[in-house]
C-alpha cells in the first residue's frame, strides 16, 4: 500500500511540474508560489543527489524528475517574475531577491538534516513547506485577481499528491505531526480548487 501511495503521489506531483511549466510559458508567468519554488527546489535539489548517492529507489526516481522539472519552473520565475512585482523593485534588486530566497531555502533543508537526521528531515520539511504553498497557492490566486498562470490540474494534482503521502506517512507511518499537517494541506487545497473551480464559471471574469 505504502508503494502504491508513493507512486499516486510522485505522479501527481509530475502533472503538477508538468502543467506548471506550460502554463507558465502560456501566461508568461510562474505557476508556483516563489518562496515555495525555492524550498521544493532546494529539497528536490538535496535529496536527487543522496537519492543517486545511495541508491535509486521509486521515490528517488520522482526526486530527480522533479528536481529536473524544477529547474524550468525557476526558469520562467526568472524570466517572467519581475513583472509580477512592483515597478520599483528593479531587475538587480529581482535577482538579489531570488538568490536570498534560494540560499535560505537550501540553507533551512540542511538545517532540518542536522536536526532529525535524512529521513525525517524528508518527511518534515517536505510537509511544512507543502502547507506553507497551499496558503500561498490562495495568496497568489488574490494579488492577481484571478486564475492567470494557475490551472485546476495544478490545484487537483497537487491535492492528491498531497493526500497520498499524509496517508501513507501520517496514517499507516503513525506519525500525527504528518498526518495532522497533511490534512491541514487538504483544507487549503481543497478552498484552492474552489476558488479556481470558481473562476471557471460563466460571468466569473476569467479564462
Amino acid at each position: 500500500m505504502t508503494l502504491f501511495l508513493t507512486i499516486v503521489s510522485g505522479l501527481a506531483w509530475t502533472a503538477v511540474y508538468v502543467d506548471a511549466i506550460r502554463i507558465g510559458f502560456k501566461d508568461r508567468s510562474y505557476a508556483i508560489p516563489a518562496a515555495a519554488l525555492a524550498l521544493n527546489f532546494a529539497w528536490e535539489a538535496i535529496y536527487a543527489a543522496r537519492s543517486i548517492a545511495t541508491g535509486i529507489t521509486a521515490q528517488g526516481v520522482f526526486n530527480i524528475a522533479w528536481g529536473l522539472a524544477d529547474v524550468v519552473i525557476v526558469y520562467t520565475f526568472l524570466k517572467f517574475g519581475r513583472s509580477e512585482l512592483p515597478g520599483w523593485v528593479t531587475r538587480r534588486l529581482f535577482i538579489g531577491w531570488a538568490l536570498l530566497l534560494g540560499v535560505t531555502s537550501f540553507a533551512v533543508q540542511l538545517l532540518f538534516v542536522v536536526q532529525f537526521g535524512w529521513d525525517d528531515a524528508a518527511r518534515y520539511a517536505a510537509f511544512l513547506q507543502n502547507l506553507l504553498m497551499s496558503g500561498l497557492f490562495i495568496a497568489m490566486f488574490a494579488a492577481r485577481g484571478g486564475s492567470r498562470g494557475q490551472t485546476l490540474l495544478i490545484a487537483v494534482a497537487k491535492w492528491i499528491g498531497t493526500l497520498a503521502p499524509t496517508i501513507a506517512l501520517g496514517w499507516y507511518g503513525n506519525s500525527p505531526l504528518i498526518l495532522g499537517v497533511g490534512m491541514l494541506c487538504s483544507v487549503f487545497d481543497l478552498v484552492y480548487i474552489g476558488l479556481l473551480w470558481r473562476a471557471r464559471q460563466p460571468g466569473a471574469g476569467s479564462r
